[in-house]
């Protein structure tokens, strides 16, 4: 496929480069879609459902086993639908389109998630409001989508500029989603300590905005439709098939993509349940919560960074160890936090290893894979990440659930397996034979 004139432009300085308005406007909905994840699904939601069931600490429980089993269940139905998402790519080059559609039904499920809060009714199903079920059908909605918009956006970037500015963009796109989170938080302001409904609009307004840049400015380089074949729904899947008949050739590779279903487990759980753990079980309010999620979202950004050189000075599969290491150290915090500054300890060490697990493993894929398959093992790498994100939060929500009559245990223990997914991940990952292409296991 023919990449966009961005890219004919060889020597452009990092000036030239960020303001370029296709990467610009990339780069802006980032911002956007950011401001979605921070605000609906690691914040407002998990604090207006606990608003709505935590009325004592059994409800509390339940409360956790709804937000856990939503987010599951949102991403289920995208391991289901992704590998057609790449066939879609790989079949018509449209990407840009793709993202209008998709954002656009996420952009209206979180209004949708305002609406229905507000909806007065007396109706109620084992003794949950109608309004809440449609909220969190609405929010299941809308995080697929996002979820699908971020396929299309990953696959995006490759038409922005050439081999060697990647990383450039990669990481401009990064830095600006974080300055979403910042703006996003705002919203908090209008909020305040109750009432957490009333951030799904403002939300999804701020979410709108800023992706119309790429709505308008960015364009797509479609495959005539005389290249194009049928596209059947198992096509993907027949991909990943032979993706994993592929891996009995590249056995470090796949070591590592198990170690890191076990290691992404934790941290996709921790994202969803980290503001209702620390409100409910450690007793932060709602706004010590947003003042500690930019702490750990300013340790995030350090994290990326540094661990950039730290990879670069100890090697990917050592730097990896270290993130896991910091990862059961935090978990531990957390679920032994007894005073505040336990946890806030716990969500600075978890932030560094938030952006630093995306920066070491990344590099180790690319360190493992021969270059003519990087892409192939890559798209596996995104597949084991989305089904984890399926069986961390239902295992975490089956735990609340079972032992809601145990009050704030229930989410220690909850909790406590994530630590026993890092664990596990580590063990794996230490079994990874070197960094050269075919390697066996230990």
């Amino acid at each position: 496929m023919k990449r966009s004139s961005a890219v004919d432009v060889q020597h452009r300085s990092q000036l030239a480069l960020y303001l370029s308005l296709p990467i610009l406007s990339w780069a802006f909905y980032d911002f956007a879609n950011t401001i979605f994840s921070s605000n609906i699904n690691t914040i407002f939601f998990p604090f207006y459902m606990d608003e709505v069931l935590g009325t004592n600490e059994v409800m509390q429980q339940v409360a956790s086993t709804f937000i856990s089993y939503a987010n599951a269940i949102a991403s289920f139905f995208l391991v289901i639908f992704s590998p057609l998402f790449g066939v879609w790519i790989d079949n018509t080059g449209y990407k840009k389109r793709f993202i209008v559609w998709f954002a656009s039904i996420s952009i209206f499920f979180t209004f949708m998630m305002g609406v229905f809060a507000n909806l007065q009714t007396s109706t109620n199903y084992s003794g949950v409001p109608l309004s809440l079920f449609l909220v969190v059908a609405s929010f299941v909605i809308a995080k697929f989508f996002f979820n699908s918009s971020l396929v299309f956006y990953d696959s995006m970037m490759g038409d922005l500029g050439t081999k060697e500015e990647m990383p450039l963009i990669s990481g401009y796109g990064v830095a600006i989603g974080y300055l979403g989170t910042i703006l996003g938080l705002l919203v908090y302001l209008y909020v305040g300590n109750s009432d957490f409904h009333r951030a799904f609009i403002p939300t999804a307004i701020l979410y709108l905005i800023f992706s119309l840049p790429l709505f308008f400015i960015n364009k797509d380089t479609p495959i005539p439709t005389s290249q194009r074949k049928p596209i059947k729904f198992l096509d993907g899947y027949k991909e990943i098939v032979q993706t994993f008949k592929d891996m009995k050739q590249y056995k470090a590779i796949f070591t590592f993509m198990i170690a890191y279903f076990f290691l992404n487990d934790a941290i996709a759980t921790t994202i969803a349940m980290m503001a209702v753990y620390a409100t409910t079980i450690v007793g932060f309010t709602s706004g010590q919560f947003i003042v500690l999620y930019l702490v750990s979202t300013v340790s995030t950004i350090i994290g990326s960074l540094a661990f950039g050189y730290i990879t670069k000075a100890i090697g990917a599969k050592r730097a990896i160890t270290v993130v896991a290491l910091l990862m059961i150290v935090a978990l531990a915090f957390a679920v032994f936090a007894t005073e505040q500054w336990m946890f806030w300890l716990a969500g600075s060490m978890f932030g560094i290893s938030l952006g630093s697990m995306w920066v070491t493993s990344r590099t180790y894929i690319i360190e493992l894979s021969p270059d003519e398959k990087r892409g192939q093992f890559f798209g596996l790498f995104a597949f084991s990440g989305k089904v984890s994100s399926i069986i961390g939060p239902a295992v975490y929500g089956t735990v609340t659930l079972w032992m809601k009559d145990y009050g704030t245990l229930a989410s220690r223990v909850a909790l406590s397996t994530l630590i026993v997914m890092t664990v596990i991940g580590l063990l794996v990952h230490l079994k990874v034979n070197g960094s050269k292409v075919g390697d066996d296991i230990c």
